[in-house]
C-alpha cells in the first residue's frame, strides 16, 4: 500500500512524505491530542493506500470524520486516529483530501477564491 501525506500548501498538493508520528495515547493522557492542530489522522482507501491529513482539517471539513474521530461513542477511529474507507478508491479519496485542504485554505479569504478543479472523468464517482 502506498503512503501519501496530505499537507496544506499553497498548491493544495499531496506529498509523499509522511507526517510526524502521533504519540500513543494511554489512560493518563487520553485527551492530550484534542487541542493539537498538528496531529494527523490516517485515511485508508479501498486499495489500502494511506493518506495523512491534519486532524483539525478532517474534523472541521467532514461531519462523518468528526463523528468517527470525536464522537461520544468513542469509535475505534478515535483511539487509533485511522479512518478506513473500504468503498472509496484511492483517486477519489485523494480528491476529497485535496478539497478539504482547499476548503480550509480559502475559508477566510477576502480575495477571489480560485476554482477547485474536478476532472470530468471522476465527477460522477465523487457524487456517489
Amino acid at each position: 500500500a502506498a503512503t501519501t501525506a496530505a499537507t496544506t500548501t499553497a498548491t493544495t498538493s499531496i506529498t509523499p512524505k509522511p507526517p510526524p508520528q502521533k504519540p500513543k495515547m494511554n489512560d493518563d493522557n487520553e485527551n492530550e491530542e484534542d487541542g493539537n492542530e498538528n496531529s494527523y489522522v490516517k485515511l485508508i482507501s479501498a486499495e489500502g493506500d494511506e493518506f495523512y491529513l491534519q486532524r483539525q482539517i478532517a474534523v472541521s471539513g467532514s461531519e462523518t470524520m468528526r463523528a468517527m474521530l470525536e464522537g461520544a461513542g468513542r469509535f475505534r477511529e478515535s483511539e487509533e486516529s485511522v479512518v478506513r474507507f473500504p468503498d472509496i478508491t484511492s483517486h477519489i479519496l485523494e480528491k476529497v483530501v485535496q478539497y478539504l485542504q482547499y476548503k480550509v485554505m480559502h475559508s477566510n479569504s477576502n480575495s477571489r477564491i480560485p476554482e477547485f478543479v474536478i476532472e470530468p472523468e471522476i465527477a460522477l464517482e465523487l457524487l456517489g
